[in-house]
C-alpha cells in the first residue's frame, strides 16, 4: 500500500485534507518517512513486514479508530505523549490552555504548588511541570488506567509530577488541605449527553465516555465541585483555570462570581470560541 492508496481509502471517512494528514502521520511516525521521502517514492520501498503492518493500520483507520490510538502517541505542547483508549486524546485547544496558564499565571507572584484535576494522559500537568520547573505539580484522576499512562508520560518527558487517584466528586478528608495550591487547573468532562448526535463517530466509539460527558441537567457538575474545593485549597490570591464548553460560559462565570471569585476572565480558542476561563480566589 502506498501513501496515495492509504489517503484515498481514508476519504471514505474524512475529507481529502484530513485523510492526507492522517496518512502522512502514519508514514512519518511509524516508518520515519517525510513528505519529501514520499514524493521520491520511498513509500513504495517498505519491507514485506512493514507492508503487512501498514495493511493492519489501514484497516483500523478505515473502521474509524483515531490515528493517535492506532499509533499510540500524539504531539502536544512541544512534547510527544503516549495515548491509549483509557485516556482522551489531547486536543490543540488544551495546548492553548497550557499556553495561557504559562503566559499569565505568575505575573503577580511565583507559582510553587499546582494541581491538575482530571489529568487523563497527564498532558496538562506534565507540560506545566516542564514550563514551571520550580513548581511542585500534583495531578488527580479517578481512573487507575489513565494514571498509569500519565506516569509513563511523565517518565518519558523527564519531569516529576505527583499522581494520585482521586474522585473530585467524592473527596475524603485527606484531600481537604487549606491553602495547599497556588494554582488549580482542569479540563473536566463538559459535553452534555444531548450533544452526542453532533459528535464525530470516532470520538463516540473510541474515546472514554467518563472523561467526556456530563448529565444534561447538570452541565457544571465538575466545575462546581472543583470551584468549591478550590475555595479552600487555593492560597489567597491563587488562580483557578478551566477549559470549558462554550455553551455554558455565561453560567460558569455567574457560578464563580456567586462563589466570591474575582478577576474572572474569559479567553477564546483558535476558532474564536469562548473556551477558557480563569478566576482568582
Amino acid at each position: 500500500m502506498t501513501y496515495r492508496e492509504l489517503w484515498q481509502q481514508l476519504t471514505q471517512l474524512y475529507d481529502e485534507g484530513e485523510a492526507k494528514a492522517i496518512a502522512r502521520m502514519v508514514y512519518e511516525v511509524r516508518y520515519g518517512l517525510s513528505l519529501s521521502d514520499i514524493y521520491i517514492g520511498k513509500d513504495t520501498q517498505l519491507s514485506a513486514d512493514n507492508q503487512a503492518e501498514l495493511e493492519e493500520i489501514a484497516k483500523r483507520l478505515a473502521e474509524g479508530e483515531p490515528v493517535q490510538y492506532v499509533l499510540g502517541q500524539v504531539d502536544f505542547a512541544g512534547h510527544t505523549f503516549l495515548v491509549t483508549p483509557q485516556v482522551l486524546i489531547p486536543r490543540p485547544e488544551t495546548a492553548e490552555l497550557v499556553e495561557w496558564v504559562s503566559l499569565t499565571a505568575n505575573r503577580q507572584r511565583p507559582i510553587t504548588q499546582m494541581l491538575d484535576i482530571g489529568t487523563g494522559s497527564g498532558c496538562i500537568a506534565i507540560s506545566l511541570a516542564a514550563r514551571f520547573p520550580q513548581a511542585s505539580v500534583t495531578a488527580w484522576d479517578i481512573s487507575a488506567e489513565a494514571l498509569a499512562v500519565a506516569r509513563e508520560n511523565a517518565k518519558r518527558t523527564r519531569v516529576h509530577v505527583s499522581f494520585e487517584q482521586v474522585d473530585i466528586l467524592h473527596l475524603t478528608s485527606f484531600h481537604q488541605t487549606a491553602g495547599a495550591f497556588d494554582l488549580i487547573v482542569s479540563n473536566p468532562p463538559y459535553i452534555c449527553n444531548k450533544e452526542r448526535e453532533d459528535m464525530e463517530r470516532n470520538v463516540l466509539h473510541y474515546e472514554p465516555h467518563r472523561a467526556l460527558f456530563v448529565p444534561d441537567d447538570n452541565p457544571l457538575l465538575f466545575y462546581r465541585a472543583i470551584a468549591d474545593y478550590a475555595q479552600t485549597a487555593l492560597t489567597s490570591g491563587g488562580w483557578l483555570y478551566f477549559e470549558m464548553n462554550p455553551l455554558y460560559a455565561g453560567e460558569l462565570k455567574e457560578l464563580l462570581g456567586r462563589m466570591s471569585y474575582h478577576d474572572i476572565e474569559l479567553s477564546t480558542d483558535q476558532f474564536g470560541k469562548q473556551r477558557f476561563m480563569r478566576a482568582q480566589r
